[in-house]
């Protein structure tokens, strides 16, 4: 059975296409304390739309597969 990093890292490589498509990309950095950190690179890091991928897309993807994760932090 996989632990919730393997999950988690799973997910951010299944949105990282869709990422790259819009030249950014997504870094897993760590799980700590059911807090999933990440950091976002490329176009992705300076985009007026982080807030809403972060939220409604990434955290939304992580925490519907993972319910002991309450939040996710671009970092």
């Amino acid at each position: 059975m996989k632990n919730a990093e393997e999950k988690i890292k799973e997910i951010i490589d299944k949105l990282r296409p869709f990422l790259i498509n819009d030249g950014g990309n997504i870094e897993f950095v760590k799980y700590e304390n059911n807090v999933v950190y990440i950091h976002m690179i490329g176009a992705c890091a300076n985009c007026q739309m982080l807030d809403y991928t972060l939220k409604d897309g990434i955290a939304t993807a992580i925490m519907s597969e993972i319910p002991e994760v309450i939040d996710v932090i671009n970092v």
